[in-house]
């Protein structure tokens, strides 16, 4: 063998041996993509209406409201509102930070517990008042945001449709979040599109 080929063969021999001891690259992921079956412990287009009697009695029930059931937490200002069909089953829930009776109240400790505010977070864990980060770490890229106002507030939609999980799960969910605050202040999921 030829001194410059037996140089060459043991070159590429060394460089295959280096190949084999360097890691490959990490393929590219599939981003994230979850669905959501519930919020506040309601499945919609599945539970019964005394589902969210039975669960959210502490709660004052806001009897003003004709359309839906209001729920609404005069400490923490949350609301809870649950529509329904002619079935008495769950079709939308709505849980918001905007519950503001006119009465004042003396709040204990015990109603401010983070517990208590868990009760209306989504099955997957987003709450109100988590940053709108961790809306994309949880159900990845939405199909749509778009900005929009609430009162004098300024909001970004997120909107995630499910229709790719199947029809037994519920099809859309609306995030708004602040964008002054950058937290959640508002998350629906309907059994329908909103």
């Amino acid at each position: 063998m030829r001194r410059a080929s037996k140089k060459s063969w043991q070159l590429a021999s060394v460089a295959s041996l280096l190949m084999l001891t360097v890691p490959a690259a990490p393929e590219a992921r599939e981003p994230k993509r979850a669905n959501e079956l519930s919020l506040a412990g309601l499945r919609p287009g599945r539970d019964r209406l005394a589902s969210p009697q039975k669960s959210f009695r502490e709660l004052d029930r806001d009897e003003s409201v004709t359309d839906a059931l209001l729920w609404g937490d005069i400490c923490t200002h949350r609301e809870l509102r649950v529509e329904v069909d002619s079935n008495k089953i769950v079709q939308t829930i709505t849980v918001d930070n905007n519950y503001k009776p006119e009465i004042m109240a003396k709040c204990l400790a015990i109603v401010m517990a983070p517990g208590r505010l868990k009760l209306l977070a989504s099955g997957q864990g987003l709450q109100l008042g988590d940053p709108c980060s961790r809306i994309a770490d949880l159900y990845g890229k939405p199909e749509s945001q778009s900005p929009s106002v609430r009162g004098s507030e300024q909001l970004e939609l997120w909107l995630y449709s499910f229709d790719w999980a199947g029809s037994a799960v519920p099809q859309v969910m609306e995030v708004s979040c602040s964008a002054s605050s950058k937290q959640v202040v508002a998350i629906t999921l309907a059994a329908s599109s909103l």
